[in-house]
């Protein structure tokens, strides 16, 4: 029953004055629980998400089947060939991903080939202009020097090649092997430092010894 205000009225008919005010109190109790549940619900309620996690993040692109050449100055210096490539500006640095292997071709300024890089796994940090090169890495360059490896760098910057994982350097005239690896980006001039393997007798002619070429006569 209600009042002419509209509330409600809670009647209890009993002789019992005592059961009359607690069974009152008791009712409007459950009246104001039921209001206040019922306000409750009707407040809009914001739902939030877990962040994005970066390593979440997907790429921006995804090409497959590529067979690509790329210039640098307005010259064009490689060949990139590859069966998936991911470009991911999210993730920083940004990067681009190779998963699935990669091929490379270097050419001079008469489109020559001057040598060729393949690896299991690549990442090319745009920012830096740095390759990570990992897995099988295999490189060749014109003059017939074969360098593998599990893990190389190629720094666009700087135009050279670095390694600090176990390296091997196989020439038309030498092998060597070690644990640091750096070069130029021509392979033509380069360092293999805790090294060890063959080389002929005139290397340490007139030379003195040294970390990268270690006389074994010490």
């Amino acid at each position: 029953m209600r009042d002419k205000n509209g509330f409600a009225m809670i009647c209890v008919t009993t002789t019992d004055k005592s059961f009359h005010w607690r069974s009152a109190l008791m009712e409007l109790a459950i009246i104001c629980f039921h209001l206040s549940f019922g306000l409750a619900c009707s407040q809009p309620q914001e739902h939030t998400a877990a962040a994005v996690n970066p390593e979440d993040s997907v790429s921006m692109m995804t090409s497959y089947g590529v067979n690509t050449l790329i210039s640098d100055s307005g010259v064009i210096k490689y060949r990139i060939v590859t069966e998936r490539w991911d470009v991911n500006t999210v993730r920083q640095p940004s990067r681009w991903e190779f998963m699935k292997g990669v091929f490379f071709e270097q050419f001079d300024e008469q489109f020559h080939v001057q040598a060729y890089i393949q690896a299991d796994t690549a990442w090319y940090f745009d920012q830096q202009r740095l390759w990570k090169l990992r897995g099988r890495v295999n490189l060749r360059n014109i003059d017939g020097l074969i360098y593998t490896s599990e893990e190389l760098y190629w720094d666009g910057i700087r135009h050279e090649f670095y390694s600090n994982v176990f390296s091997r350097v196989v020439t038309p005239e030498r092998t060597m092997e070690g644990t640091y690896f750096r070069s130029d980006e021509n392979m033509t001039r380069y360092t293999v430092s805790n090294s060890e393997g063959s080389f002929l007798a005139s290397d340490f002619e007139d030379s003195e010894p040294t970390d990268t070429l270690p006389n074994k006569a010490q």
